[in-house]
Formats: structure tokens, C-alpha cells, sequence
């Protein structure tokens, strides 16, 4: 199957179409992933504004690394899936978080879209400098792990959380 994809920086020419991954994902009531799509869309620019500083490393909350935001679209603009990319590894993101994180619009589940999200987005790691990144997924989520697994990852040892849920970690490198 072969798909006209490609990764973008969030822009205000497509609000319309986020609006509508947005609100897919919370009339779906999942959890929300990657992080950055939890924020409040309202003020639009703002959010945007918001990524961009995070990218540039402008407004971050103590102990908070500079992270790049893309959009998965397909050849008619619509949005596929987000990624965000942490540009370091604190302890949390080392245990936890890992450098990639993604998610597919809850309609466009297994048609193979994450697995390309993952690869495109292991091109902008390495554009970032990031030679060898850590993907998690919770143990669970067996899409997820099949995607890591399909993109090269290397499993590490496993973290587990407080409430004891098991964080997989994989290791790809490029």
C-alpha cells in the first residue's frame, strides 16, 4: 500500500481539519497521545504559537526539553496522526516518555499510517541530532509495540509505574 504522506509543522492554514482530529479524539474518550493534542485548540494561534516555542526552546516549564511537533497528512490535507519529538532525555522521558511520541486519529487505526508516522518521523530525529531514540509504549497496547517493532526497535528493559502500569522501551537507532 503506498500513501502520499508527509510530516508538516502545525499551521493556522489548517484549523479547520485540526479541529476535527481534535475533536475525533475527544468524542472518541480515549486518552489523548501524544500530549501536545490535549491542548485546548480555542485559541488557535495561541496553540501554535505554544509548539513553536516549545521547538525553539521559548516558555518551558522547569525541567522541560525543547520538542518538535508534526502533523501526519495525506495528499487531501487531512490530519493523519501527530507526532511529538523530544530533542533530550530527562529521567522521566528516559523511563517513560522516550524521544518520539505519536498517535493515529482514532478512524484511521491499522491502515499502516503509524508505522509510517514512525518512519517519517525517525528522519526528523535524526535531522535533530538524535542518532539512537527511545520509542515506549504501554505493554497493552499492542499496535504500538507491533509499530516499534516494524521500525527497527530494540527492546530494553521495562519500567513500570507507580500504579504499576508496564512501560515497553525500545531502542532505535539509524
Amino acid at each position: 500500500m503506498e500513501y502520499q504522506l508527509s510530516l508538516i509543522k502545525p499551521t493556522a492554514a489548517l484549523k479547520d481539519e485540526y479541529l476535527s482530529f481534535y475533536n475525533e479524539w475527544v468524542e472518541s474518550k480515549e486518552s489523548m497521545v501524544p500530549w501536545v493534542i490535549k491542548k485546548d485548540p480555542s485559541n488557535f494561534d495561541a496553540m501554535v504559537q505554544f509548539l513553536n516555542d516549545n521547538e525553539q526552546g521559548r516558555n518551558l516549564p522547569e525541567g522541560w526539553v525543547p520538542d518538535s511537533t508534526f502533523w501526519l497528512i495525506n495528499q487531501d490535507k487531512r490530519i493523519l496522526g501527530v507526532v511529538n519529538i523530544r530533542h533530550q532525555l530527562t529521567e522521566f522521558l528516559l523511563n517513560s516518555g522516550g524521544h518520539i511520541g505519536y498517535g493515529i486519529r482514532p478512524s484511521e487505526r491499522r491502515k499502516g499510517y503509524a508505522t509510517k508516522l514512525l518512519s517519517l518521523s525517525l528522519e526528523k530525529a535524526k535531522e535533530l541530532g538524535i542518532s539512537k531514540a527511545l520509542v515506549v509504549c504501554n505493554e497493552d497496547n499492542t499496535g504500538s509495540f507491533k509499530t516499534i517493532i516494524n521500525n527497527g526497535g530494540i527492546p530494553d528493559s521495562d519500567f513500570i509505574e507507580d500504579d504499576g502500569n508496564i512501560i515497553k522501551r525500545f531502542w532505535i537507532e539509524q
